[in-house]
């Protein structure tokens, strides 16, 4: 009778610990994702052992109800104390197994800053619906981006930024209707954005700067009524910026520098109310800087430098809230520097290398 009893407990036991485990399919899809690289330096899969891959798995995590995978968050530059106890940053080789794929009710996918992880994008990762944020940033990917990204519906981050992907930004993106955040900067993507990538109007920041983009700015981005970084610096961008930009009630951050673009400066850039970081040093654009700072304009960073603007430097200037750096410098600007805030604290440098601009703080008129 003890005996049976004793049975009838581990049977009991085992029969739990089955059900409150993750699924021997997810747990195998861990495994092959695990045996696909090579961490040497901190022995974070050492966690991977045992066979509820839903308890004390490093980064690991899953729904309390259904014991699926629900997120994988891997990032190497993490603060979490493992990292902070070796003084080591994270380093991994290999590549991102298909095996992945298998979890399909993951939600989270960072495996991010790991410097070495290589490989191409698995094709298969749009096929997960619930996917809300994708992170593979800070390593050595290449290839394409997936073709068919835009079965992700459920996209809200897509972060691919510092990689060697290639190729065009897929068309399908367009599709990513609840995408708040895109970073696909520091890649070696080429050719055009979508013509109608101001379909995207949850977007808050889009970051594409260190690429090989070229065309213009599409005019749909006046659709973006959410978007408060726009960074499509070091690209090989031309024409000139779209007027709808300056009309932007959200847009903070715009960085254009180190392109091919042209034109002149659209007066409600410059006047906008929440500009705060404006660059569109590097570039071709021309004539004069219009006239319409104000008491409400606030620049962190305003940076024309290198272009091929004339006239005077606005008087208006003298007018702003705050003007923190200001680069005129190597343009075709002339006449007086005006005096008083922000010019009382602007070095040479700010000034150097235009046809005949004189006053403080070069030389005198």
């Amino acid at each position: 009778m003890a005996s049976s009893l004793i049975f009838l407990t581990l049977l009991l036991f085992a029969v739990i610990s089955a059900v409150s485990s993750c699924p021997p399919s997810e747990r195998a899809a861990l495994l092959a994702f695990k045996a696909s690289l090579t961490e040497s330096y901190l022995g974070i899969f050492k966690t991977w052992s045992g066979f509820n891959c839903c308890e004390n798995w490093y980064g690991v995590s899953c729904n309390p109800t259904s014991y699926h995978v629900t997120d994988l968050n891997l990032r190497g530059e993490s603060q979490d104390p493992i990292f902070e106890k070796l003084h080591r940053s994270g380093y991994i080789t290999g590549n991102i197994s298909p095996a992945i794929c298998n979890l399909t009710s993951l939600s989270t996918l960072v495996v991010a800053d790991w410097k070495a992880i290589s490989g191409e994008i698995p094709p298969c990762l749009t096929s997960l619906s619930s996917l809300r944020i994708l992170d593979l940033a800070g390593n050595k990917i290449a290839g394409d981006i997936p073709a068919t990204i835009g079965n992700l519906r459920s996209l809200a981050v897509l972060n691919l930024a510092d990689n060697q992907i290639s190729g065009e930004i897929p068309a399908s993106i367009i599709n990513l209707a609840g995408l708040m955040h895109l970073d696909l900067s520091n890649n070696k993507l080429y050719g055009e954005l979508p013509s109608n990538f101001g379909k995207l109007t949850m977007l808050s920041r889009v970051l594409l700067s260190g690429n090989q983009l070229a065309g213009s700015i599409p005019k749909s981005v006046r659709n973006m009524n959410r978007l408060a970084d726009l960074d499509l610096s070091l690209n090989r961008i031309t024409g000139s910026i779209p007027a709808e930009l300056g009309r932007m009630k959200v847009l903070s951050t715009l960085k254009l520098d180190g392109n091919s673009m042209s034109g002149q400066i659209p007066d409600a850039l410059l006047s906008n109310k929440g500009m705060g970081i404006l660059n569109l040093s590097r570039n071709g654009f021309s004539g004069t800087i219009p006239d319409v700072f104000g008491a409400e304009s606030y620049f962190m960073v305003l940076d024309l430098s290198f272009n091929n603007f004339s006239g005077r430097i606005p008087g208006s200037l003298s007018a702003s809230k705050f003007m923190g750096h200001l680069d005129l410098s190597y343009n075709h600007l002339c006449g007086t520097i005006p005096i008083g805030t922000p010019f009382d604290h602007l070095d040479a440098a700010s000034f150097s290398n235009n046809d005949c601009l004189c006053g403080n703080p070069l030389k005198a008129c």
